[in-house]
């Protein structure tokens, strides 16, 4: 079914979310189990992950989010990177007071590097009936067409954007509309409230000695003290 370029602009994630369920099919008997996938180095995981996979998940009407810590990134050097059963362990602390939340070690577990195509590959060979949502930074909408087989990416689930305050909206409706053209892509925009916290800033204020309270989950936090994770950079 053709989609109208007006989808991608200021709709509410109310409307998206009726949208996105007319699309996926999920109306009436049968109804799939619809998972979104939060993937990330999560090194280490913080509060602001965690808020935005809760509002994915609340506005569209999601089942659980799966937690999938990377293995090997091909984007980032490995040695600014924690061990992946630390950040696999830090992870599955942040979330584990949370019903909805669950966890994955396939991509720790694989060797070589890790991609999101064959994470969704195998996700979908598990589970062939579960519709699966991906969760993403807006920003990742401009560059994803570089990763390894987008157009697999786009055929096997929904994209989940989350929208940024300082980008360009007018510039992600077009982008979002040039995917979808070129791709047969789904794509919805979360109105996400971003706060301020980043990992990197994490890493840097714990080797500084300052505190990371209210940032990460106090779970977390004693892990990180436990093992004196990040304290020189």
């Amino acid at each position: 079914m053709e989609k109208n370029k007006k989808e991608t602009d200021q709709k509410t994630v109310n409307q998206k979310n009726i949208a996105g369920g007319k699309e996926a099919g999920n109306t009436g008997i049968n109804k799939k189990k619809k998972t979104g996938i939060m993937g990330g180095t999560f090194n280490p995981i913080h509060i602001g992950h965690l808020l935005l996979a809760e509002s994915a998940r609340d506005s569209f009407g999601l089942d659980e989010i799966l937690f999938i810590p990377s293995g090997r990134s091909y984007m980032k050097r490995e040695a600014e990177v924690l061990d992946r059963r630390i950040r696999f362990e830090m992870t599955k602390l942040a979330i584990e007071d949370n019903p909805a939340f669950s966890i994955s070690d396939i991509e720790i577990k694989r060797s070589g590097n890790t991609y999101t195509c064959d994470t969704l590959l195998l996700l979908k060979e598990q589970q062939p009936e579960t519709e699966f949502y991906f969760i993403v930074g807006a920003d990742n909408l401009f560059s994803i067409e570089a990763w390894r087989k987008p157009e697999y990416i786009f055929r096997t689930c929904t994209v989940l954007a989350a929208v940024r305050d300082d980008k360009d909206n007018d510039k992600l409706a077009e982008q979002i509309s040039c995917l979808e053209e070129k791709f047969g892509a789904h794509i919805f925009q979360i109105t996400f409230k971003e706060i301020d916290i980043s990992s990197t800033d994490i890493r840097m204020r714990l080797a500084g000695g300052q505190s990371i309270r209210y940032m990460v989950p106090d779970k977390v936090i004693s892990y990180i003290k436990k093992h004196h994770l990040y304290a020189e950079i």
